[in-house]
This record gives C-alpha cells, sequence and structure tokens, in this order.
C-alpha cells in the first residue's frame, strides 16, 4: 500500500512540474524590456535586433520556445548568460549552497522556537507566558520579513554590535563566523515560520490534551508535562508537518529578499541580479531549480506524513 503511494505522488510530481515551470517561463518572457536590446544597447539597429532574436529563438513562439528550452533543461543544459556567458546551471548549482545553509538555519530556528512557545503556551494556559507566545505568534505573521530584517540590523548590529550587517561566511570555511553572519538573515527568514508553527501547534496540542488517552494518562498518575512529551506533542505533530513543509518552500521564496538585503551571495540574490539585468536565461534557470527543491520538499513531506500517519495512504 505503502508503495503505490509512493508512486502516486511521484506521478504527480511530473504534471506539476510540467504546469509550473511552463506558466513561469511564459511570465518571466512578458517581463518589460527586451534582452536583446539590453544586450546590443539602445542604438542598436532592427536589422541586428531582428538577427539576434534569430540566433536566440526569440521569434518562435512561446510554445516552441518552452518545448526547445525544457529539451535542453532534461538533459541539464539551462543555456548561458546573456551578459557573462557562465552556463547557467554552473551558475546556480554555485550560489545554491548558500541558499540551502541559510533556509536550512532559519527553518532549525522557526521548528525550535515554534515548537518551544506552544508546548510552554499550552503548558501555562491562561497565564503571562502564555499570552506572551500567543503575542511573539502574532507579531511574526503580521510583519513582513525585510521589515523584520531591517529592525534586526538597527538594533543588533549599527547599535549593539554584535553581528555584521551584511556579507556571509561559509559553514566550512569558518563556523564561528558562518554563524555570526547567518543569525540576522535566518532569524528575518524564519519569524513568520515561528509564529505559524506555534499556533498550529498550540492549536492541535490543546485538542489532543482533551482526548480520552490522555485524560487516562493523569488518572495513571503522569505529570502535565510528561503526558504533553509522551502523548500529546507526537500526535499533535502531524499536521505542524505540513506545516514546516510548506514554511521551508515559503522560506526557499523569501531568500530573494533577504539575500538582496544582507548582501548575501545566494540563488536569491543571483535572481535579482537577473531581473536587473534582463537575464532572462539566468532567471529561469533560478525559478526551475527552486521549483524542483519545493516540489521535493513537498514531495518528503507527503512520504513523512505517510509514515507517521498511516491512515494517509487510504
Amino acid at each position: 500500500m505503502f508503495t503505490k503511494y509512493l508512486l502516486r505522488r511521484l506521478i504527480y510530481v511530473i504534471p506539476t512540474l510540467l504546469i509550473t515551470t511552463f506558466v513561469v517561463f511564459s511570465l518571466i518572457l512578458l517581463i518589460p524590456g527586451d534582452p536583446v536590446v539590453a544586450l546590443l544597447g539602445e542604438n542598436a539597429t532592427p536589422e541586428k535586433i531582428a538577427q539576434l532574436q534569430e540566433q536566440m529563438g526569440l521569434n518562435k513562439p512561446i510554445i516552441i520556445q518552452y518545448g526547445d528550452w525544457l529539451l535542453n533543461a532534461v538533459q541539464g543544459d539551462l543555456g548561458r548568460s546573456l551578459f557573462t556567458g557562465e552556463p547557467v546551471f554552473d551558475a546556480v548549482i554555485g550560489r545554491l549552497g548558500v541558499t540551502l545553509q541559510l533556509v536550512v538555519i532559519s527553518t532549525i530556528i522557526s521548528v525550535s522556537f515554534g515548537m518551544l512557545f506552544a508546548v510552554i503556551s499550552v503548558y501555562f494556559p491562561n497565564n503571562l507566558l502564555d499570552y506572551l507566545a500567543r503575542f511573539v505568534s502574532i507579531v511574526g505573521a503580521s510583519f513582513p520579513n525585510f521589515w523584520i530584517a531591517m529592525l534586526l540590523v538597527i538594533l543588533f548590529s549599527l547599535h549593539l554590535g554584535w553581528f555584521p550587517s551584511t556579507g556571509f561566511t561559509n559553514i566550512t570555511d569558518n563556523p564561528g563566523g558562518f554563524l555570526k553572519t547567518v543569525m540576522l538573515p535566518a532569524i528575518s527568514l524564519g519569524a513568520i515560520g515561528i509564529a505559524v508553527i506555534t499556533r498550529h501547534l498550540r492549536s492541535s496540542l490543546l485538542e489532543v490534551m482533551e482526548s480520552d488517552y490522555v485524560r487516562t494518562a493523569y488518572s495513571k498518575g503522569n505529570s502535565r508535562w510528561k503526558a504533553i512529551f509522551s502523548h500529546g506533542l507526537r500526535n499533535a505533530m502531524l499536521p505542524v508537518v505540513t506545516t514546516i513543509g510548506i514554511g521551508f518552500g515559503n522560506a526557499i521564496g523569501g531568500t530573494v529578499v533577504i539575500e538582496t538585503i544582507f548582501a548575501i551571495p545566494g540563488v536569491g540574490q543571483l535572481a535579482v541580479n537577473a531581473i536587473l539585468q534582463r537575464d532572462f536565461m539566468i532567471l529561469q534557470g533560478v525559478i526551475l531549480i527552486l521549483i524542483m527543491l519545493v516540489i521535493i520538499i513537498n514531495f518528503i513531506t507527503d512520504i513523512i506524513y505517510a509514515i507517521l500517519d498511516p491512515r494517509i495512504e487510504y
């Protein structure tokens, strides 16, 4: 049964990938500005523009352009940058590690603090700590991550000087420097995730704590703390798994803004530069890789959910 479920989810991935990539490919071509004009300059003659458009295949219908691009992409060829001539695949993969480090740390922060605030809120219901945890979740969900990022820079970089405001150190080069440079962008990126996980896990835990088997645990002499961790948290985590998977995907998209604010040389900053330069080959490659990452994360989330709750297979 689990194998059939796994195959079904794999089959669903293919049309999802095709539809999303086609939509994104089409929308990119509608971005204002002509990449050919950007390459040749404003003084280029119409003949030169038409000649380069033909060479690049930009004079073909969108569906034909998409088919050619998809056929090459399947073979690992995402084209070359219009401005640097660098292979798109190499440009994206070279920066992907930086983005993944940022996203992983932000997800760890989201899950850790989200679970902590939710458990504290349930353990101290209608207490000052409960109100504080709910207030944090509301604040985290109410403000955009770029606004939180700017506040963190002003407080912890400019006033206190605890963390650098820009730059990034790879974890393999200097773990201590990595933690200093990644902390502010990771918190900015994970703030919404903290809020969402806190609210979802708190609601789920409160529901589970009212169930019969938890009451039975109380009757056997278990404390509220032990009942939460031994009986409540495992069952309450089921809907949160989906929330974590979605949050990971949202964090990947959020890197576009956060990496620009903190001058982090990741995929998000590469996408912004590609938009400014009208380098649609780079932009298509970035979006394709990010879409594949999100789809893979959602697929893994479905599998984990099915393992934790076998009823989902039916």
